[in-house]
């Protein structure tokens, strides 16, 4: 099968049948084999219903449905397992992605390489304060921690190499950052495509503003742990042997001082819990110690981790 379109929705009965349309005409125009993989988050209106009635007509149409909302990131995570294609391309159900994009992207992914494409929604059409210029901080700001330079790391509209998207694993709000999750498995051949962006026909925008907030957490968790997560010790263990140090020495050179310096200008030896320093140099030293148990322990659980030696193979010869 040539690609596998993977659309996760929720509440989009309007958009449906059109966008089934859109994306068969191309399809057909271009001769491709494929396939349609309708993700329902746990719709309220008729959307598996309409998702229904396209299968029974189009028996390129796969339909999974969710219990509940559960999110994008789980909806595309389900539909990566499930997708066939050797390019697999994801877009939003609300017609502000065209499907007239598939065939270069496609192309891009076939014919010049690369293992991923993400879209770039050059010239907008969303509120400027409420989209624009918090999805630039926010590319602005993910490009400067993961180091992957997309303009729109977040558009919808992405097209993967099969290889990747069985790689991989998104959960949470981790759909922002599958660009940054496959560059940290290896596929860094990562492309950019300008695509047309649409106004929206039908219905509302399904995400809040809580989105600002989850972001960056979930951008700071795959930093983390993609670079920590198998040796958590590295972190942990380097930060608490660095603060014990230096707890060590200061309270060593405040008892020097007191015991001995002083005691031969004056005559008289102070105390050196009469010092604040003395408690610093203190809570540094307990400080540092927990870091290196907290690392300790973390690498224990990480050796006896089930997927502590599994990495991606690229290539194998022989038998």
């Amino acid at each position: 099968m040539d690609i596998s379109v993977v659309i996760p929705l929720f509440n989009e009965e309007e958009s449906l049948p059109e966008l089934h349309d859109w994306i068969v005409k191309v399809m057909d125009a271009n001769r491709y084999s494929y396939e349609i993989v309708f993700v329902d988050d746990g719709s309220k209106d008729k959307s598996w219903k309409i998702i229904e009635g396209l299968s029974a007509k189009n028996k390129h149409v796969r339909g999974i449905k969710f219990r509940r909302n559960y999110g994008k990131a789980a909806g595309l995570n389900v539909a990566f397992e499930a997708a066939l294609g050797d390019v697999v391309i994801t877009m939003d159900a609300d017609l502000q992605d065209s499907p007239d994009e598939i065939p270069e992207l496609y192309s891009m992914i076939v014919n010049d390489g690369f293992d991923l494409v993400s879209g770039w929604k050059k010239k907008r059409y969303d509120n400027a304060f409420t989209k624009n210029l918090p999805s630039k901080l926010y590319n602005a700001t993910t490009g400067w921690i993961s180091g992957i330079k997309l303009h729109d790391m977040n558009c919808g509209l992405k097209a993967y190499r099969r290889d990747v998207i069985k790689s991989i694993e998104v959960y949470g709000e981790m759909h922002r950052y599958i660009p940054v999750i496959a560059a940290r498995a290896g596929f860094t051949n990562i492309g950019e495509k300008v695509v047309q962006h649409q106004a929206r026909k039908y219905g509302v925008s399904k995400f809040g503003m809580g989105r600002f907030i989850r972001g960056p957490l979930d951008l700071l968790s795959i930093s983390f742990v993609s670079k920590f997560g198998k040796r958590p010790m590295h972190f942990f263990g380097s930060i608490g042997m660095l603060m014990f140090t230096i707890g060590f020495f200061a309270a060593l050179w405040l008892g020097v001082h007191k015991l001995w310096i002083v005691l031969y200008e004056h005559g008289v030896a102070e105390r050196v819990t009469a010092s604040p320093w003395f408690y610093i140099a203190l809570t540094s030293m307990v400080i540092g110690t927990q870091l290196f148990l907290a690392g300790f322990l973390a690498e224990l659980i990480a050796r006896n981790s089930p997927d502590r030696n599994t990495y991606l193979i690229e290539k194998e010869i022989g038998e």
